[in-house]
């Protein structure tokens, strides 16, 4: 496990602002998390919204042009949006790299039938609605796996639950993982813990949540954490990059997820929006490398798991329910 007691990095104008008597206080040892992965990383990165095979061809392209390490790329239409050609040419295609591959899965209520997703209330937002909804949501699954996808995104807690459940009777492959969409993402100890033992092995946090946030969290969870560095606007258009260094230091394990703010909604991408897809893809990489950059300056970089690193470690799980007779 990473040594959580090393130096903390320089903070953003630091000897600057000492020298005009503006130190800024000293963060407390308390608030470092003392988790890592298994490999011993602290954290991990993704490039989220990458919704196709040429979305996907378009960020391997750039990540090698200025040298941003890729752990893991999700999609965000889902499964069902692509053709099983499609699904197998990006599991090809990250295997190939030793990139993980995380796409959504299944119907949403916010693209449904159901008027309440469409109110001031959002409803219940984009969980699987009836018995079809959570159908819908496995039939994915079955079929992702099936063709290589070992990552599968999820906005619902039964859908969740019922993943895991496939995945420790063996439906579903044991190495399957489980990441929750910053749609539902937990903003207490409390919820993050529950998302935890129903099956989760990443948790996507809401972008707004403060770091003291981040650190209760983590004093009740080790599952890794997911975080928008940069949210795109419909989850609050946040950018966070001068937070990142202590965002790690306090929520490790951690993917730092660099989105996009400023750009338009793709979900469900088609070739409607192709010009805008394949654009803002390239731009998530920058943004990306930025990141990396601001991480150096600041003598932070160091903690990154290494590329190919994918598996959670040993997690907290509800106990399975005996089998119905």
């Amino acid at each position: 496990m990473t040594d959580v007691s090393a130096p903390a990095p320089r903070r953003p104008g630091a000897p600057a602002l000492a020298s005009l008597g503006l130190a800024a206080p000293e963060p407390r040892s308390v608030d470092a998390s003392p988790h890592a992965f298994p490999d011993g990383g602290r954290w991990r990165t993704e490039i989220p919204s990458v919704e196709g095979p040429e979305s996907l061809a378009e960020v391997l392209k750039e990540s090698t042009r200025l040298e941003v390490p890729i752990h893991r790329v999700s999609q965000g239409s889902g499964v069902w949006m692509l053709s099983d050609a499609e699904i197998t040419e990006m599991a090809g295609a990250c295997a190939a790299r030793d990139i993980e591959l995380c796409l959504f899965t299944g119907p949403r209520g916010t693209w449904d039938t159901g008027g309440s997703a469409r109110t001031d209330s959002g409803g219940a937002g984009p969980r699987a609605r009836g018995h079809d909804g959570l159908a819908g949501c496995v039939e994915d699954a079955l079929r992702a796996t099936g063709l290589g996808v070992k990552c599968l995104l999820v906005a619902d807690e039964g859908v969740l639950w019922t993943l895991h459940r496939l995945r420790a009777r063996g439906v579903l492959p044991a190495d399957t993982t489980f990441k929750v969409s910053a749609l539902i993402g937990p903003v207490n100890p409390a919820s993050y813990a529950v998302f935890e033992q129903l099956g989760a092995d990443s948790i996507n946090i809401p972008s707004d949540l403060a770091l003291a946030h981040v650190s209760e969290i983590r004093r009740t969870s080790r599952a890794p954490m997911d975080l928008y560095i940069e949210a795109p606007d419909d989850l609050g258009g946040y950018v966070r990059m001068y937070e990142t260094a202590e965002v790690i230091r306090r929520g490790a394990p951690l993917y730092l997820k660099f989105g996009l703010s400023k750009s338009p909604g793709i979900y469900p991408y088609g070739a409607q929006l192709r010009d805008t897809a394949l654009s803002s893809a390239r731009e998530r990489v920058r943004r990306g490398r930025l990141v990396l950059d601001l991480l150096i300056r600041h003598g932070a970089d160091g903690g990154m798991s290494p590329l190919g690193s994918r598996l959670p470690g040993p997690l907290s799980r509800f106990p399975q329910p005996p089998d119905p007779s």
